[in-house]
């Protein structure tokens, strides 16, 4: 078990100058003043730092701080490896939702029998290939989610129908489990390790060459995280966005037009952790007759949608949805895409909570929507 002073040394921790741009730049400390960054940092400096400091949860690990830091400290990673301690003595944030995904995460890590391919209709896939189609936790999410109309399982569908379209007719398997994201960035890291290891010995059965993500998080969690604890894994993570743009770029795909104007979210995930900016605009405007208009915090500078890793939602995540959801009408868009389950799901929570005037929708069911026949 590590102590604080050895996590300041294994992330770099000690070149903090104190200057303050960490929490200038923090959502939370916007709206919560009491909490900083720069103070959690400087209290580990000083070995004053307590583990069940409440503080230590609050943070959405976003990295909006990170990619302003003057000396390029990784506080998303100071904030993981403090929280593997507190968990292993015991302290955690509070659970969203009663705890039901953590329930289900640790449910997963048993021996059990899912149905997790119910959804699938009229979409063509394999028992075993070269692709391997990585759902996640959509269809979990469906059913939690399904009072405010989330669509996880209507994404996963458009996402088979758009690879079935490029020509792929991936492995999708029951046996697949949660990727182990959450349980990672809150301190459980055996669950996450249970996890890993059974999705690693379920996608290797299959023979697949490529492992294909729809999801952020399940992304940067195979591509960074994994062969941390595993080593080589034998396989190729890839983003569909990528996978698409190469398919774009070959011609396999017509899109049938879209009179509107459009608002993109970047997800923290997929943009300031995965460096994933620029594909997902391509892919919007290739969409014949679509108008994309940027938010004034976009890209690098995007705003988290408001909580993450299922802990410690509060009135501090509902302020920053409303606030990011107020953004997007602004800029006269009347529909705000998202590319992230999650994203979806807590923008679809606070237009619910807040009766707000704008259209939520996935990028991969709009891809989809616009899909030109036989394609």
């Amino acid at each position: 078990m590590a102590d604080i002073a050895e996590l300041i040394q294994m992330t770099n921790t000690y070149f903090c100058l104190d200057c303050g741009v960490c929490t200038g730049s923090c959502p939370v400390a916007r709206i919560f003043p009491d909490f900083s960054p720069r103070q959690i940092i400087e209290r580990s400096l000083y070995e004053i730092e307590d583990l069940s400091d409440e503080s230590i949860w609050n943070c959405l690990t976003c990295a909006q701080c990170s990619v302003r830091c003057p000396v390029n400290i990784d506080f998303p990673e100071f904030i993981r490896l403090i929280r593997d301690e507190a968990h292993a003595r015991g302290y955690s944030g509070v659970p969203a939702h009663n705890g039901m995904l953590q329930s289900i995460m640790s449910i997963q890590t048993q021996d059990i029998h899912q149905n997790r391919t119910f959804w699938i209709k009229d979409g063509r896939v394999s028992e075993k290939g070269d692709i391997f189609y990585f759902v996640g936790c959509r269809p979990y999410f469906d059913v939690i989610f399904r009072d405010i109309d989330a669509g996880s399982i209507k994404g996963a569908q458009n996402v088979l129908k758009i690879l079935n379209a490029c020509g792929a007719e991936p492995v999708v398997s029951n046996d697949e489990r949660c990727c182990g994201h959450d349980a990672l960035w809150n301190g459980d890291e055996e669950t996450f390790k249970r996890l890993a290891a059974l999705n690693l010995e379920i996608i290797r059965a299959s023979g697949a060459k490529k492992v294909i993500f729809s999801c952020p998080e399940g992304y940067l969690t195979f591509k960074e995280f994994y062969p941390r604890y595993f080593g080589e894994l034998g396989f190729e993570p890839v983003h569909i966005l990528d996978f698409l743009a190469e398919k774009l770029n070959e011609g396999v795909l017509e899109l049938a037009e879209f009179q509107g104007t459009v608002t993109y979210h970047d997800p923290c995930r997929l943009g300031r952790l995965a460096g994933i900016y620029d594909s997902p605009r391509e892919l919007i405007k290739a969409i014949p007759g679509i108008e994309l208009r940027e938010m004034p915090r976009s890209r690098e500078n995007g705003v988290c949608c408001g909580t993450s890793g299922w802990m410690n939602c509060s009135s501090c995540s509902k302020e920053i949805q409303v606030q990011r959801l107020s953004e997007a009408r602004s800029t006269g868009a009347s529909t705000l895409i998202t590319a992230c389950p999650k994203c979806q799901i807590h923008f679809r929570c606070a237009k619910a909570a807040f009766d707000l005037d704008i259209e939520i929708i996935d990028l991969y069911d709009l891809f989809s929507e616009h899909l030109k026949p036989g394609d």
